[in-house]
């Protein structure tokens, strides 16, 4: 495909796929072919997930495979499963043996096992058929589960004319050099090389002279977030995957492209659980799909709102009289503990994933506290003077506004503490935000601001 075809500015619309069907329907294959040849095998992708399973299926088969290999990368995983399914063993080997040996190995990954095998057993191609076997026994959360056996690798007693030569070949199975690494004869990685490196220097230099030895790396068991964290932290398009820290034989590499979609996915699970969402899962999934991921965090929900229907009878005796009025601020107090609460974890669990918290987890709560207490006091001066205004009683406005103080610091202590601690048990502290962290402050909120204001009315 043309770079100037790439470049086609597109937008999907209700004619656009109107358009594919009818040339599907009439059979006219040589006008399709012509049509979709003006769009990236992306916005081919994106059609094709607009179409039914038999349509797009008839697409598949009338596209090469140099071009479908591409759109089954950019489909829909529920499509994508849908039309892998009604592929045969021999007709998906012949698409990945198209890919880079990572895209072609996490399509292998998505098949059961006894697919898996026959479709390894059907590529031609002996070396990328044991490169391909070779990723799928990594973790897919690791660097190993993430690299292309893709590259281009020169030894350091080569001299620069013969690398040049040598990585003509090399350079046609990568589809982008970003850099050349450079081996000793243990094929343990030393350096790495730019074109530019090459380009100027003398054509009998040897290139363990202009090798550049200060190189970032990592191990193949590194997990992808601290592959993402690193290549983010050094701006790197591509980074080099070695066996381990004492033994350095390079093993693949990683690219951009590759870490923004690990980098999006984990994003995307965040989000998910910080909004009470257990579970991948996607607004066009079941209803019994989307039930089983939200359920968990609502039933969560509503044991805090039993507990704090617990606690407000525990005090009803306190709704009587000038204190009634502590009723109707219940739900001011509640929201504040959890909105307090939230903020504070959503910022730990950011520093977290950015690895930007630092200091002892002392300082974090500190700090944390007196940042709590001067807020917590310009709102309670705020709450202060509003109820003593509207209800003319100074010592409940102050019972309410002590309240509101000691219970956003409270919030704030246990917003922060809990993604902390979560997060040196291994667990995801992602799951600290949301309905976890609402619920808990709710409750202690609500118990809090009774005991408090109880306690200053003498009730």
């Amino acid at each position: 495909m043309s770079e100037e075809n790439e470049n086609i500015q597109f937008q999907l619309t209700d004619d656009l796929i109107e358009q594919v069907e009818l040339f599907i329907e009439q059979e006219n294959d040589k006008e399709l072919k012509k049509f979709l040849d003006e769009f990236h095998y992306a916005d081919i992708a994106e059609i094709l997930d607009e179409l039914n399973l038999e349509q797009a299926m008839y697409v598949i088969k009338l596209l090469d495979s140099e071009t479908t290999s591409d759109i089954l990368m950019e489909l829909d995983e529920d499509n994508r499963e849908k039309v892998l399914k009604n592929l045969s063993a021999k007709e998906i080997a012949e698409e990945v043996e198209e890919l880079d040996t990572d895209d072609a190995a996490d399509i292998i990954a998505e098949l059961s096992e006894s697919r898996q095998k026959d479709v390894i057993a059907q590529i031609e191609d002996e070396e990328h058929r044991a490169e391909i076997t070779e990723l799928l026994a990594y973790d897919e959360d690791t660097a190993g589960g993430l690299m292309a056996k893709e590259l281009v690798k020169v030894y350091e007693t080569w001299t620069v004319a013969g690398c040049m030569r040598r990585i003509r070949g090399q350079a046609k199975e990568v589809t982008r050099v970003h850099s050349i690494y450079v081996v000793n004869k243990e094929e343990k990685l030393v350096g790495r090389l730019s074109l530019k490196d090459l380009i100027v220097a003398k054509s009998d230099q040897k290139i363990s002279e202009i090798v550049k030895v200060n190189v970032d790396y990592v191990n193949v068991n590194e997990n992808v977030e601290e592959v993402g964290r690193i290549m983010a932290k050094y701006d790197l398009e591509a980074i080099p995957v070695i066996q381990s820290d004492d033994n350095k034989i390079l093993l693949g590499r990683i690219t951009i492209d590759d870490i923004v979609d690990v980098l999006k996915e984990e994003a995307e699970k965040d989000y998910q659980m910080a909004a009470g969402i257990t579970g991948d899962v996607e607004a066009d999934d079941s209803i019994l799909e989307l039930t089983r991921a939200r359920l968990p965090w609502l039933f969560l929900g509503l044991l805090g709102g039993i507990g704090a229907f617990l606690i407000m009878e525990g005090f009803e005796g306190l709704f009587t009289g000038e204190a009634v009025v502590l009723f109707f601020f219940t739900p001011l107090i509640a929201a504040m503990a959890g909105n307090v609460g939230v903020q504070s974890s959503a910022i730990i669990v950011q520093g977290l994933a950015n690895d930007d918290v630092r200091g002892s987890v002392n300082s974090r709560l500190i700090k944390e506290m007196l940042l709590a207490a001067l807020n917590g006091t310009i709102l309670a001066l705020f709450l202060f003077l509003f109820v003593w205004a509207v209800k003319g009683e100074m010592l409940v406005a102050f019972a309410i506004s002590v309240s509101l103080v000691a219970v956003i610091v409270i919030a704030g202590l246990i917003g922060t503490f809990v993604p902390l601690f979560l997060n040196k048990r291994g667990i995801d502290p992602a799951i600290a935000t949301g309905p976890f962290i609402t619920t808990s402050n709710d409750i202690l909120g609500i118990l809090l601001y009774f005991l408090i204001a109880k306690s200053i009315l003498g009730i």
